[in-house]
């Protein structure tokens, strides 16, 4: 009976079903085999798509219904493998077993409980928090937007709504134009203390501002964002699209500046920018402008004073709070340097962190995305977006700063910028 005992219990663990089609209700013990064979055909599917064409299993990761399915199949079979364990426990008859293994089969029925049903509840758990994601950050409705001369063009924008602020400024302002077809990414670098940013015809603003948006120092590029939040009525379809006004007014304004048609925007909160770092565990980067200052502000001379610490030169793992200060320090360097040093974060975001670092601490991560982050990019377009992440995360990332002494921030030439964007986004001469 011992022997029997613990073979009931082998075979619940690697074939669940099997214990009960040997031993007991063989209709219980079909239902359970053919469950676990159904399993069995999921993960080598899975692992074999995985391994030769990951395309299907980005789908299943970005389409709400088919995340539905997964979730109820994965806690539909962990409630059976309870089920058919605790059938096991029964049909074991611990009783008649030697005195001696009685406390040792139930233990290790105990064990292998958890270690069986606990990663397929797992699983059914992150697929929730996945399916939650999907639902607070990306709007359902919209249909994917095509690709415009075969480039996707992202907006990406930095948000900071201190309490010393009037609404929003965008402290961070570029485009990610990323090859359809490559993943092949430029960053384009905007300041965010750019004069006379242009509008075309099309564009609401073009009637305030024929000449570009000029009207003295309070009309730099980054307060766009808070003119079109007090100009509702220029943008009156933008909330229905997933978007609000100062969005709209930037989008207009950078599309002007750089050429490009915008398909989409990012907003990353600043703040929110800390637990997403720290969330993944920190980034590595290379400090090569010296001392860096943590808060604080600058004396008569133009020296950093009453600061709270320091980023050190050279190679550094930064968690969130420091990660947030090496991309936005200013005191003891310029605007210019803070734009490449925010280039250096959103490179090191893209290419230091691996799956596995991100499934690991999924709940986190996923919690911190959907405080961080605010974009318009519809669920339909997640499919094609995370095939063009794994391209371009093989790729280096070539950008173009907008930025003196190459261009004037003050009097730009506009017709210049748009033609060296051109060259810059343009796809790269076949081999040969």
């Amino acid at each position: 009976m011992t022997r029997r005992a613990w073979t009931l219990v082998l075979l619940n663990v690697l074939i669940p079903g099997s214990a009960q089609v040997l031993a007991g209700s063989r209709r219980l013990g079909r239902w359970g085999l053919g469950s676990t064979l159904l399993s069995w055909a999921a993960v080598l599917v899975t692992v074999g798509l995985a391994l030769f064409w990951n395309t299907p299993l980005l789908e299943v990761a970005t389409n709400v219904v088919a995340l539905t399915v997964v979730q109820v199949f994965l806690v539909y079979y962990a409630v059976l493998w309870v089920v058919l364990t605790l059938d096991t426990l029964r049909l074991v008859r611990i009783i008649r077993t030697a005195p001696t293994a009685r406390g040792f089969i139930a233990g290790v029925m105990a064990l292998l409980l958890v270690a069986t049903v606990g990663p397929v509840a797992w699983g059914a758990y992150l697929t929730s928090v996945q399916h939650g994601l999907l639902n607070s950050l990306f709007t359902s409705q919209a249909a994917a937007a095509d690709p415009v001369d075969g480039r996707y063009n992202i907006l990406l924008l930095g948000g900071d709504a201190g309490a010393d602020r009037t609404g929003l400024r965008p402290d961070s302002i570029s485009v990610a134009s990323i090859d359809a077809q490559t993943g092949a990414t430029t960053i384009v670098g905007i300041p965010r203390n750019l004069y006379n940013a242009p509008f075309s015809e099309g564009s609401p603003l073009w009637g305030e501002f024929p000449d570009g948006y000029s009207c003295g120092d309070d009309c730099l590029i980054s307060y766009l964002y808070t003119y079109g939040e007090e100009h509702p009525e220029l943008y009156p379809d933008a909330e229905s699209k997933g978007s609000n006004p100062g969005i709209e007014a930037m989008r207009d304004a950078v599309q002007g500046v750089t050429g490009l048609t915008v398909q989409y925007y990012v907003l990353i909160d600043m703040q929110g920018f800390v637990d997403l770092i720290d969330a993944l565990g920190g980034i590595s980067v290379n400090n090569t402008e010296g001392r860096l200052p943590i808060n604080g502000g600058v004396d008569a001379a133009g020296n950093p004073i009453n600061v709270d610490g320091w980023i050190e030169p050279g190679e550094q793992v930064l968690d969130g709070y420091h990660a947030l200060w090496y991309a936005r320090a200013r005191h003891g360097s310029d605007d210019y340097h803070r734009m490449a040093r925010q280039r250096e974060v959103q490179q090191a975001l893209l290419s230091q962190f691996q799956p596995a670092t991100v499934l690991s601490k999924f709940q986190s991560v996923a919690s911190a995305g959907a405080q961080t982050v605010d974009t318009d990019i519809p669920q339909a377009a997640l499919g094609a977006f995370g095939q063009l992440a794994l391209k371009a995360k093989e790729q280096q990332i070539s950008d173009l700063e907008i930025v003196p002494p190459t261009y004037s921030n003050v009097y730009p030439d506009y017709d210049v910028i748009r033609a060296d964007v051109a060259t810059a986004t343009a796809p790269a001469a076949p081999a040969g």
